[in-house]
């Protein structure tokens, strides 16, 4: 065999590796692609489109294929969508179908024992359109329950109630307990989140004005608390830019 046909031989053979994994990825991307939630990172390319009679486009969500069932329950329940749709996305990446390990059921992670509260039972939460509710109602009741000072700024108070709908309000109502004991401000996430973590140490957690016991979830409650507010002014500036 001549150095040319050799040569030759070496190209076909790279040529059809490169083709061969090309075509193995191209399958592998359309797999993701079929399985991944509707995350914002996937929406914002492919944003539906309809052609009204005068041929103009007009979007159709932005956030989710929830955008409209979102912000008609969350002004409903005196809710701000865009919020929802954040806390969706952490709790279930859009995932109406989503169970966790604890129980905590679709597109809002809506624990049974919530159903039971607002008297939804538990095969019911699963639809998207009675999970957003609960959990518009859940943020509702828990708002009211905390009476945050109105002078508390609205990072402050979206922080202490996201702290509640993911921790519980019973550790952040022990956190705001203790901090106003010290004389400290209360309606403070920064000063709540430091308390809650405290409530892990036994010489806090033990004290009278502890009535929820030890916690050990100030991690992630914390990293919860700064991922959906993060997103939050993600998807605001998202319909804001869009004119949504």
């Amino acid at each position: 065999m001549s150095k040319k046909t050799i040569i030759f031989s070496i190209v076909l053979i790279l040529v059809g590796a490169t083709i061969f994994e090309s075509r193995i990825l191209n399958e592998e991307e359309l797999v993701q692609a079929e399985t991944v939630a509707p995350t914002v990172e996937t929406t914002k390319h492919v944003v539906a489109e309809t052609a009204t009679q005068d041929s103009v486009k007009v979007q159709q969500w932005v956030i989710s294929a929830y955008d409209e069932m979102m912000r008609r329950i969350s002004a409903e329940e005196g809710q701000d969508w865009i919020l929802m749709s954040a806390i969706a996305y952490n709790e279930s990446r859009f995932m109406s179908h989503l169970v966790s390990k604890q129980g905590a059921i679709g597109l809002m992670q809506v624990m049974p024992i919530v159903g039971k509260q607002f008297n939804v039972d538990k095969e019911s939460i699963a639809d998207p359109e009675t999970n957003i509710r609960l959990a518009g109602k859940l943020l509702k009741q828990i708002d009211k329950t905390l009476k945050i000072s109105p002078s508390a700024s609205a990072n402050d108070r979206m922080s202490i109630i996201l702290a509640c709908y993911n921790g519980g309000i019973g550790h952040v109502s022990d956190a705001r307990r203790l901090a106003k004991s010290n004389g400290e401000d209360y309606n403070s996430w920064e000063v709540v989140a430091r308390y809650l973590k405290q409530k892990a140490d036994p010489a806090v957690y033990e004290s009278e004005l502890v009535r929820h016991g030890k916690f050990t979830g100030s991690r992630q409650t914390e990293a919860y608390v700064r991922e959906v507010m993060k997103r939050y002014d993600v998807y605001r500036r998202m319909v804001t830019n869009k004119q949504i």
